[in-house]
């Protein structure tokens, strides 16, 4: 693959947000708290920041894509969260003593913490996009921030203020770090350069030049003489502080280089990279000493502990591992993570919740205690689309590995893998009788008979994606949207389409139809979610108030509620008849793809690719 379209593709990657990134499994008594009117959590988050030790070496910290997890160094026990940010961290550190962490987020914000007792000391606000990398100058006085904005910020730690905003790049800046004597600040940049900074005064010393592909992290070694980069062009460059002159190119990995640590002597580089490997590099000679093998996915944080003996790596495979540098054996892996959750539903009787995920397994969960039943695994990719069957008996999954696959819900066993799609299966839905399963993919549906497996029709009219399919009441409709903005209503008996309905101005990610059959619910990229009369084809009211793409809509059990999914993160509850808008659900740090209300009403389920399900009591929202 050309680098351009590496790029192409990891820039595509960070917009869906839902490429394998993976989230850690609390182990001990630490709860992280709950947004109001959430009464359970299923899933602890991903992995979507660095993962630092501690000075004493006693913690390691890891950002998530729920807030700060503080492990034991040792046993990696999870000793206490830091929740507050309201989207993923990307970056967390130390200060020289130990006491503040601080920790760089998504939300634009920058939050300092107070170890010991997990209190949020201040928020640090002043950028206007993603904050990537967070750094502490040697004597703890100022925190640097690097940004999406292209920007540097320098802060005042004991009061929050900003000190001065560094200004130079043509893109995110993505790694900062202070020289040892903290008069210097290195910066790596999407604009494939580093810059070094004068910390006094903020004018910009030199820029060092020679990488041909953005630089995702710069480390000084502990004498501050030397700089190591890493970068996207597979390579780790060494530069002379002093003059800004490149000693040496380190080669070996064979795919981007996401993060770089010098060992506390400064003898030993490590990397981390896409390759899946950890390299250990003498420093005075460039030579490899050796390669660190055992994750399954990218490489993107590596750390020293203090005394230099352990190396902690973590990675997209969902975990961390712990390694001994003198012999390059892995000491202990941290695991336990689940992917992105792109598809929730209930069984008929409420007490199951089965959910789908990135992770290619579906999970049938406990809604009375919120514990794992079991794991449904088969599926090669992606579980986009689950939905029980009317007796809740079976369970049906579409997934991205083109298939539909059906499951006995009492032994968790496969009943069969139904074939037909030549492109991946976005959704998946019952009729009201439990005889016909319809599923959506490119440009068509396609009908089939539960208890054979045998295909019955496809029905084709979409130009795009069809992204959503639920039949009417009655079972005697089906309704599909489409990105092709529109929504196509069936005769599910004969094939034949009744009619389209138009007036979105993006894709349609949702449909869902009134208990009583004769509303249509839409969600869509524009915004919105439009309302429409099913026996005239309508549109009865559009539903604004999300400031991003509606992924997914419910209405509850008697018709009065509709509640909506947002890739804003939050959800929303809507008064059906009138329009308005009841509340604003948030407590999820990534979009919401799937919502759907118990039978009887009283909970709504949530699942976003943070990893986690929300359940909320629907009564203590709407009393």
């Amino acid at each position: 693959m050309r680098k351009m379209e590496k790029l192409s593709l990891w820039a595509i990657a960070l917009a869906v947000g839902t490429l394998g990134l993976a989230g850690l499994a609390a182990a001990g008594p630490v709860e992280i708290p709950l947004p109001e009117g959430a009464f359970m959590r299923l899933g602890m988050g991903w992995i979507s920041g660095n993962v630092i030790f501690s000075p004493d070496g006693r913690y390691l910290a890891v950002g998530t894509s729920l807030g700060v997890e503080l492990r034991d160094a040792e046993t990696l026990e999870l000793v206490r969260f830091f929740a507050g940010h309201t989207s993923r961290v990307y970056s967390v550190a130390f200060s020289p003593d130990g006491k503040i962490l601080a920790s760089g987020s998504a939300d634009r914000t920058i939050k300092l913490w107070d170890v010991a007792t997990g209190r949020e000391l201040r928020t640090l606000s002043g950028h206007m996009r993603s904050v990537e990398s967070v750094a502490f100058s040697p004597d703890g006085k100022i925190l640097a921030s690097g940004s999406a904005d292209n920007t540097i910020k320098l802060w005042d730690v004991a009061t929050g203020t900003e000190l001065r905003t560094l200004s130079g790049h043509t893109e995110s800046v993505y790694s900062v770090a202070f020289s040892p004597d903290g008069k210097v600040l290195a910066s790596g940049s999407w604009d494939n350069t580093i810059k070094l900074w004068d910390v006094a005064t903020g004018t910009e010393l030199r820029t060092l030049q020679g990488h041909t592909y953005p630089v995702y992290s710069v480390a000084f070694s502990p004498d501050g003489k030397i700089l190591a980069s890493g970068s996207y062009d597979e390579t780790i460059k060494l530069w002379d502080v002093a003059t800004g002159t490149e000693l040496r190119t380190l080669s070996g990995h064979t795919d981007w280089v996401y993060s770089v640590a010098f060992s506390p002597d400064g003898k030993i580089l490590a990397s981390g990279s896409a390759d899946e490997t950890i390299k250990l590099w003498d420093v005075a000679t460039g030579r490899e000493l050796r390669t660190l093998s055992g994750h399954t996915d990218w490489v993107y944080s590596v750390a020293f502990s203090p005394e230099g003996k352990i190396l902690a790596s973590g990675s997209w495979d969902k975990t961390i591992k712990l390694w001994d540098v003198a012999k390059g054996t892995e000491i202990r892996t941290l695991q336990g993570h689940t992917y992105s959750v792109e598809s929730v539903a209930f069984s008929p009787d409420g007490k199951i919740l089965a959910s789908g995920s990135a992770d290619h397994t579906i999970k049938l969960w406990d809604v009375a205690t919120g514990r794992e039943l079991r794991t449904l695994s088969g599926h090669t990719e992606s579980v986009y689309s689950v939905a029980f069957s009317p007796d809740g008996k079976i369970l049906a999954s579409g997934s991205w590995d083109n298939t539909i696959k059906l499951w006995d819900v009492a032994t968790g066993r496969k009943l069969r893998t139904l074939y037909g799609h030549t492109y991946w299966v976005n959704s998946v839905a019952f009729s009201p009788d439990g005889k016909i399963l319809a599923s959506g993919s490119y440009k068509e549906i396609k009908l089939w008979d539960v208890a054979t497996g045998r295909e019955l029709r496809t029905l084709q009219g979409h130009t795009r994606w069809v992204e959503s399919v639920a039949f009417s009441p009655d079972g005697k409709i089906l309704a599909s949207g489409s990105w092709d903005n529109t929504i196509k209503l069936w005769d599910v008996a004969t094939g034949r389409e009744l009619r389209t309905l138009y007036g979105h101005m993006r894709y349609v990610e949702s449909v869902a139809f009134s208990p009583d059959g004769k509303v249509l619910a839409s969600g869509s990229r524009d915004n919105t979610i439009k309302l429409w009369d099913v026996a005239t084809g309508r549109e009865l009211r559009t539903l604004k108030g999300h400031t991003y793409s509606v992924y997914s809509v419910a209405f509850s059990p008697d018709g009065k509620i509709l509640a909506s999914g947002s890739w804003d993160n939050t959800i929303k509850l809507w008064d059906v008849a009138t329009g308005r808008e009841l509340r604003t659900l948030k407590g999820h740090t990534d979009y919401v793809n799937s919502v759907a209300f118990s039978p009887d009403g009283r909970i709504l389920a949530s699942g976003s690719p943070d990893g986690t399900v929300l359940l909320w009591d629907v009564a203590f929202l709407i009393p």
